[in-house]
């Protein structure tokens, strides 16, 4: 029976290939087709590099020695005026001078490699997910909290409720940012950080808001009254019995919301917060390795967006054995 089994899934296990193949010879014929020369090799410093100082001669004079130390050299300067020689250390591989050559002052005998640094890639993708993290959590309180007054009897309370809800989810999320930028963020000060944050808080709030009423309202009306009747109070039932059946419930819609919110992220760009996308604008402008940073930039959230829904995949399945 395995094998049968096993038999009756090659067909479709071969025709992904073959899909996988065509997807692939296809995008390699659309970049022969464009002429575009690929730069690959320059997107590796973005995300890391050595810092390099340049060398330079501090006098006019000629270079009597080049004594190599490991996979430097120290090149030996003898000044015109005849004082006593100077010695400069370069690295070999960067070395532009030779034994004999005349140099001028302040021409340049090659390149002192010092320590690493954080490429701008790096850097981005680090604000990326922090400022993502930030909202997701401020925007999770606030979606709570609004959940909650969505489905008050207080009038007052589920008319704010209803209002900020439908004017988040009916105007785009650039046009907030905007707004939350130039407006309240002149008017308060904020930092375009702050406002970035806020923007995107105020956003996943009102997604996150109507997630957890829904989880509210599907869980029945009789384990609440069930709790009351054993002398549980109305906040008691919703904190010990209503709200931990409903956040397993509403757990995946979550997952996608914080997931789209990584990649919503990307608009706060347009604020000049550095964040990944912009980053990757910025390389692009001095490198014209436009397709090798986009398709980076791309990669990158991907990764990110991956291992949170594996996470909260595996958040899933915790909550679905304690059941």
């Amino acid at each position: 029976m395995a094998f049968k089994r096993q038999s009756a899934q090659w067909p479709w296990q071969g025709l992904l290939v073959v899909i996988l193949l065509g997807l692939a010879i296809g995008l390699w014929i659309a970049t022969k087709q464009v002429h575009y020369e690929w730069r690959w090799a320059r997107v590796p410093q973005y995300f890391a590099y050595q810092e390099e100082e340049p060398q330079t001669a501090p006098f006019a004079g000629t270079v009597i020695k080049i004594s190599p130390a490991g996979d430097a050299s120290q090149v030996t300067i003898q000044p015109e005026s005849g004082v006593q020689p100077v010695t400069v250390t370069v690295k070999t591989a960067t070395l532009k001078v030779a034994d004999g050559a005349q140099v001028s002052e302040d021409d340049e005998i090659g390149v002192l490699r010092g320590d690493w640094r954080i490429g701008p890639l790096t850097q981005g993708l680090w604000v990326t997910i922090w400022i993502s993290f930030v909202s997701g959590l401020i925007g999770m309180i606030i979606g709570l909290i609004t959940g909650l007054c969505r489905i008050s009897k207080n009038l007052t309370l589920r008319g704010l409720a209803v209002l900020y809800i439908e004017l988040i989810r009916g105007t785009p999320l650039l046009v907030q940012i905007f707004i939350f930028y130039f407006f309240i963020g002149t008017v308060l000060h904020l930092d375009r950080i702050v406002a970035g944050i806020g923007a995107l808080s105020l956003f996943v709030g009102a997604y996150t808001a109507e997630i957890i009423r829904a989880g509210i309202q599907s869980i029945p009306k009789g384990q609440s009254e069930a709790a009351r009747s054993l002398g549980m109070s109305a906040a008691e039932t919703m904190i010990h019995i209503v709200l931990p059946q409903a956040f397993k419930r509403v757990l995946p819609p979550l997952a996608g919301q914080f997931i789209s919110l990584i990649k919503d992220s990307s608009l706060v760009s347009v604020i000049a917060i550095t964040d990944l996308t912009k980053s990757g604008r910025e390389i692009i402008t001095s490198s014209f390795a436009t397709f090798e940073i986009w398709f980076t930039v791309a990669l990158l959230y991907l990764v990110v967006t991956s291992v949170l829904s594996q996470l909260l995949f595996w958040l899933e399945r915790r909550f679905a054995r304690s059941d």
